[in-house]
């Protein structure tokens, strides 16, 4: 059976569509207009690359060595030599998805027709990307500007046969690696190793995968702070309607709404109508303001990244209407960053404020329910150190919700004067991602067992689908047992969309 396939045009391409790519589900082919704009700008670069008039980057040198000018007999050598210098990362390889969508992006660009790329080098990208041939990328080396300089350096060495790269479960030399996926390196001509290194897909291709990631744990976080409500008892009049729609955030409107929906059905709500409880805690009434305003951010982020994915940033860019080469600054990667600091701004606060409901679960004096859940409270201290550990994620975030985008060291003898950060802030919001996702695991199981104590009565049915999984895969906990490996598979439930499935169709 064939498998779907993506067209890339260099305008189209969705955050979605690149979740595909990175997971390996989709094959990859190059529209036939963008193969059109490729050709027309490589014949212009061509042109100027035969004549004597110095153009950057295709007869220059690069950097603050733009003004030496190179001879026709060694335009091949310095394209060369670009990737081979620039090849500085540091640290891990980026993980298969992200490398992957890193090689789609930079294919994207390279299909707008801007960079003066040869068709021929085009091609090899999509058919590494389509035969799973993963150039191997150290994370770290990249300031931001111009772009991803070290990554994507990483990246081009595979297609000159040099570095390494993943293939059939394998880290290969790359030459290897080409031959065993029946592909062969290319040769360089001029422009084209800066058309492969300049530009901001790695912090892209960083930022998109997290981006997605968080979409879904803002989801989810409306699911726990459910679960946790019910299992407090804790009121639904916060959620109504008429609240919201005075203060008409519409991160804050779809929150109560959501919240309104996982609730539908709740039997627990009719036990505690005639409390005298006035008021619940802020880290229970708040959600909608709090998550919402975490939702907002993310809708910035989004924002952004749609729009960079299908951008130009390359340098120089080539305009095949004027017939001009004309130097920029699309590289920088200043958007970018401030958009992934608002993503991990954002995931933190969703962890801060779970964290919170987690101590309301577990302290009997908030809860009504035994010290830490545990039966036979003091021979058992049940979930105390689970809530320690949210407590130590919550405050590694915060260290890590400084802002990269407010950094720059000037580089290139100062030419480089300003730059972004941007993969910094992508990376660091990496570990944000995986740090909010333990926070919520750990909420979700422990609120799990808070409604074990509430039990045969019902929590609202979104609240009854998370729970009913869980449980599935986690047993009430009767007496202590090592509580990681019940964290790791509630973190599994969210990791795999199972658990955020299962709500969805409760509730759709």
């Amino acid at each position: 059976m064939s498998r779907p396939r993506i067209l890339i045009d260099g305008d189209t391409l969705t955050l979605e569509q690149i979740l595909q790519v990175a997971r390996n589900e989709v094959t990859v082919e190059l529209a036939p207009e963008a193969a059109a704009r490729v050709r027309a700008s490589r014949a212009l670069v061509d042109r100027v690359a035969a004549g004597d008039t110095p153009s950057y980057g295709i007869n220059t040198g690069f950097g603050t060595l733009a003004e030496v000018r190179i001879d026709k007999k060694d335009l091949r050598d310095l394209q060369r030599n670009l990737i081979l210098s620039h090849a500085c990362g540091v640290g891990t390889p980026l993980p298969h998805g992200e490398a992957r969508a890193l090689l789609l992006l930079r294919c994207n660009v390279l299909a707008k027709g801007y960079s003066g790329i040869r068709p021929e080098t085009l091609t090899l990208a999509l058919d590494m990307l389509n035969r799973d041939v993963v150039p191997v990328v150290p994370e770290r080396g990249s300031v931001g500007a111009s772009g991803d300089l070290a990554p994507l350096a990483h990246l081009a060495l595979v297609f000159i046969g040099e570095g390494e790269a993943f293939h059939q479960g394998q880290r290969l030399p790359a030459r290897k690696a080409l031959e065993m996926a029946g592909l062969q390196p290319v040769i360089l001509e001029a422009k084209e190793g800066l058309a492969l290194v300049n530009g901001t897909q790695a912090m892209c291709a960083v930022g998109t995968l997290l981006q997605l990631r968080a979409e879904s744990l803002a989801e989810l976080a409306d699911v726990a702070g459910a679960m946790t409500l019910e299992g407090l008892l804790g009121s639904h009049k916060p959620f109504i309607p008429e609240i919201h729609d005075v203060r008409a955030h519409p991160g804050q409107k779809a929150c109560a709404a959501h919240l309104r929906r996982i609730l539908v059905n709740s039997e627990l709500v009719e036990t505690h109508v005639n409390c005298s409880k006035v008021q619940d805690p802020y880290s229970l009434r708040c959600m909608p303001q709090v998550h919402g305003a975490a939702r907002e951010g993310l809708s910035f982020a989004r924002r952004i990244l749609e729009v960079e994915v299908n951008s130009a940033t390359d340098n120089p860019l080539v305009f095949t209407e004027t017939e001009r080469i004309v130097s920029g600054g699309n590289f920088h990667g200043q958007p970018i960053s401030l958009a992934m600091d608002v993503v991990a701004m954002a995931l933190t606060q969703l962890s801060s404020i779970s964290e919170r409901r987690v101590e309301q679960l577990v302290n009997p004096a908030l809860s009504g329910l035994p010290a830490f859940l545990a039966k036979n409270s003091g021979l058992n201290s049940g979930f105390m150190i689970a809530q320690v550990t949210s407590a130590a994620l919550v405050a590694e975030s915060r260290v890590l919700s400084h802002p990269a985008s407010v950094d720059s060291i000037p580089s290139s003898a100062g030419r480089e004067d300003h730059v972004s950060m941007g993969m910094t802030a992508a990376l660091k919001g990496r570990q944000v991602g995986d740090f909010a996702r333990s926070c919520l695991a750990i909420e979700m199981l422990v609120a799990a067992q808070a409604l074990d104590f509430r039990m045969p009565v019902k929590p609202g049915k979104g609240a009854l689908a998370a729970y009913e999984l869980i449980r599935s895969k986690v047993p009430h906990m009767e007496k202590d047992r090592e509580l990681h490996k019940d964290i790791q598979a509630v973190s599994d439930l969210v990791d795999s969309g199972e658990l955020l499935a299962a709500v969805r169709s409760a509730t759709a």
